[in-house]
């Protein structure tokens, strides 16, 4: 009976959630809002850039408030994912330190501040915005929060899903200024970001089944999946960018239009080297968050930046 006793006495435990404190609860929430995703809100100054109506102290004004608001946005979906995802994370060897999981942020604390700022961003958009910007950021709320709910789950719809948040970030800006957003525009720049999400899916599933064969580990829906699909949808996706782009450039004709040289079309050049440059990594299944594929190889931050002065000089008709 003494050895039974101490064999239940000494049984490991499973690791107790953490009870946060009062400088921990908004670290957490802050970790929660994930900062390092705010970099892709810089998409919202892509239109008024396109259009060449950036540098104005207006323009400045309401894009730096759209950034902020679907900043808000965004975390808010972040938080109410986390809470809703919380007993599954706690079970995965990295996910089980997001603070919701390791119990830094109390899932009803994580429920209520997403909803929150679900509810103030549209409302503020709508005060020192435009009622359209208002709408999308409320579409953009409603269509991540049924993602998380389901919506990843389903084939196809989950890449459309992603592939619109960004969409979404490149069109809010031009409807906070009532800039008409050219045709050309929002196709090169769907198909642009489908090649990078669909490159990042087909990265993932290349990376699990070489390491661990098990696809579901990181993302369920990855089983569903082959390779050789998200292959085929990164490769399309690119061609009709490229194509998209292309068509965009030549809406103004093959000449310099009194600039020095037509630098939209020759920008064409650099945005092709960075689709092949980018999908250098996609092919070899190391394209992870656009932002680090950018950020790591200098090749493509040079093409970037190149490909910008081409299209900044175009804009401004030099």
């Amino acid at each position: 009976m003494p050895e039974r006793i101490s064999t239940v006495l000494e049984r490991p435990r499973p690791p107790q959630p953490q009870r946060p404190g009062p400088i921990g609860l908004p670290l957490g929430l802050l970790r929660t809002a994930r900062p390092r995703q705010w970099v892709k809100n810089v998409l919202v100054v892509a239109a008024p850039a396109a259009a060449g109506e950036l540098f104005t102290h207006h323009a400045l004004v309401q894009l730096a408030i759209v950034f902020a608001l679907f900043t808000a946005a965004a975390s808010a979906v972040y938080l109410v994912n986390d809470a809703r995802d919380a007993d599954a994370d706690r079970a995965h060897p990295t996910k089980c330190r997001r603070p919701v999981a390791a119990g830094q942020v109390p899932v009803p604390v994580a429920y209520t501040v997403g909803g929150l700022l679900a509810a103030f961003a549209p409302v503020a958009a709508y005060v020192l915005c435009t009622p359209l910007t208002a709408a999308l950021l409320a579409g953009y709320v409603c269509m991540q929060l049924a993602y998380c709910v389901s919506l990843k789950h389903v084939l196809v719809v989950d890449l459309t899903i992603v592939t619109t948040g960004f969409l979404m970030r490149a069109m809010i800006g031009g409807l906070a200024l009532d800039i008409p957003l050219s045709r050309w525009f929002l196709i090169t720049t769907g198909f642009g970001a489908l090649f990078m999400v669909s490159a990042k899916r087909y990265s993932e599933s290349v990376q699990m089944s070489a390491t661990s064969g098990n696809l579901g580990a990181t993302r369920a829906l990855l089983t569903e999946y082959t390779t050789g699909y998200l292959r085929f949808v990164w490769q399309l996706a690119a061609g009709v960018a490229v194509l998209a782009y292309c068509l965009w450039a030549m809406e103004a004709g093959g000449t310099a239009n009194g600039s020095l040289l037509p630098w939209r079309q020759l920008s064409m050049a650099a945005f092709i080297l960075a689709i092949l440059r980018y999908a250098v990594f996609a092919d070899r299944g190391t394209a992870g968050e656009p932002e680090d594929v950018v950020l790591r190889d200098r090749a493509l931050a040079v093409i970037g930046l190149v490909w910008v002065a081409m299209y900044g000089l175009a804009v401004a008709n030099w």
